[in-house]
């Protein structure tokens, strides 16, 4: 390990939600998701991510990034409170942001996934290159239980495995095994569960470090063209969707509303408030 900030303060003594180390000379960066218990994307998360990101924009030396978590899960999500009126706006341009840094990202991104990969956290994994789960990781955009849905999900989510695939978990609101996800062409690898970190290592000293860097920068940039493509022409789209149409029925709000409060929704009819 070349270089890391894994104690959990920042210059300031603050906390820090987001954790980067380098290693391999350099070569590989690893951004690690460290909010506790669910590891949720809160804006403060997105903020610091998204500062990680810049940070390495430079590195034109870097072979892969490697998106990764500490704890069982790798996300539960977004912050449920910040999708309440007077805050989604900007939580929506803020995860916007956070996904364009990403899919700019001067190396092939590599998701690591263990446990619940969620929401806003399964959206995040979207917007990566590749995504490497252990077996007992499980992916799902569970909006549609609080009377909304997923704009950067339903932007990313058809490119990597198709319209009815994504139809499904976006409009059910269920969630793909590991083994289902690899089925469908989202997982490239599956990795024995306890085995994540050591096995995606193995895997970066065979395929990536014998790689050009110049070569691997140009190349992720030519596979993400739909990606890109997606969060620039579509996104903005679905997220005016969401705020302008699905936001004016009591629906959006009953439901988030209903989680806070631990209780059952109680849907109204379908014509707006």
């Amino acid at each position: 390990m070349d270089s890391t900030e894994r104690n959990g303060q920042g210059v300031t003594g603050v906390n820090r939600r987001v954790l980067k180390e380098t290693t391999h000379s350099g070569q590989i960066a690893r951004i690690i998701l460290a909010t506790p218990k669910a590891n949720i994307l809160d804006r403060p998360t997105m903020l610091e991510f998204t500062d990680s990101l810049r940070a390495l924009a430079t590195h034109t030396d870097l072979k892969a990034i490697i998106v990764s978590s500490e704890g069982p899960h790798f996300s539960f999500g977004a912050s449920i409170e910040e999708h309440l009126p007077g805050q989604i706006r900007e939580t929506l341009a803020l995860l916007r942001s956070l996904l364009e840094e990403l899919v700019m990202a001067p190396a092939p991104t590599i998701a690591a996934v263990r446990g619940q990969c969620l929401g806003g956290g399964f959206e995040l994994a979207l917007a990566c290159d590749l995504i490497i789960a252990e077996e007992s990781a499980q992916f799902g955009l569970p909006e549609i239980k609080l009377g909304v849905f997923p704009p950067a999900g339903a932007a990313l989510l058809p490119v990597r495995v198709g319209a009815s695939r994504s139809a499904e978990l976006i409009i059910t609101g269920k969630s793909w095994t590991a083994e289902s996800a690899l089925a469908a062409g989202l997982v490239q690898r599956l990795a024995p569960s306890g085995e994540l970190a050591v096995w995606i290592d193995n895997w970066i000293e065979a395929e990536f470090l014998p790689r050009s860097a110049t070569a691997m920068r140009f190349a992720a940039q030519a596979a993400r063209r739909p990606l890109l493509h997606c969060l620039k022409a579509e996104l903005p789209d679905l997220e005016r969707v969401y705020l302008d149409d699905l936001m004016q029925h009591s629906d959006a709000i009953e439901g988030i509303q209903a989680f806070l409060e631990k209780r059952s929704p109680h849907w109204a009819a379908s014509s707006p408030q």
